[in-house]
């Protein structure tokens, strides 16, 4: 039998990829929760196993050589679960070339673009119309590169894979962003067709109950962690 994977989280787009990857590939893990909010992440022993302060991270207590591996960065985490137990990341060059094209593009571009959008619409505590706009449309532009991709790909490198999970939670959010998903017809009918896989919305809803506990917008001691870190 195989010892759980201890999966250190919260329930945020970057904490739901890894989550639906889980629960696709039926891998047996315990949900460590991370009260980003709180500051759990500046804990020494988290600190220890993602040392960019930021959730999610996994210990395998039976990586490599039978030995216990720390993962931090979701989209590592996501390259390696999907290895080791050869699930929804391809062993074939090519189609693998494409998954991480879009897991890299979502990394890169749809997470950070889309947080910065969601910071200023939301959180800032002044309203800054150039940055409001400029992360607005910015994930609009997105929006649309995703839409042109899936007019003719069923799912973003061709075959459901982590490259898909890596994106859903961020599209989530869509209204928050500024955004119409009527706007873009071929990313609506994947964003319908993901929800319609029942590890997604499993995945999805990891944590919820936690975040409902909470109201980030009202809750000046918690922006003052999350968004006023510096370097310690």
């Amino acid at each position: 039998m195989c010892k759980m994977i201890d999966v250190y989280t919260w329930p945020t787009p970057n904490g739901h990829k890894v989550h639906i990857l889980l629960h696709e590939a039926e891998i047996e893990h315990r949900i460590v929760p991370i009260n980003i909010q709180e500051g759990d992440q500046f804990k020494p022993d988290f600190l220890k196993i993602a040392p960019n302060n930021r959730m999610p991270a996994i210990v395998d207590p039976e990586g490599p050589g039978g030995e216990p591996i720390s993962v931090f960065e979701s989209g590592a985490i996501l390259q390696y679960l999907g290895r080791k137990f050869d699930r929804f990341y391809p062993a074939d060059p090519r189609a693998r070339t494409a998954v991480d094209e879009w897991l890299f593009w979502q990394m890169g571009g749809l997470g950070p673009m889309a947080g910065q959008a969601h910071h200023f619409r939301q959180y800032a505590p002044e309203k800054v119309p150039y940055a409001i706009d400029r992360y607005t449309n910015e994930v609009n532009r997105l929006y649309g590169v995703m839409n042109t991709r899936l007019a003719d790909h069923d799912f973003l490198a061709g075959a459901y894979s982590v490259a898909d999970m890596a994106c859903i939670g961020w599209v989530v959010p869509h209204e928050r962003q500024g955004q119409d998903l009527d706007d873009f017809p071929h990313l609506k009918r994947w964003f319908e067709a993901m929800h319609d896989r029942p590890a997604v919305v499993r995945g999805l809803e990891v944590g919820k109950d936690r975040r409902e506990q909470t109201n980030l917008r009202d809750d000046k001691d918690a922006q003052a962690i999350l968004f006023g870190q510096k370097a310690r």
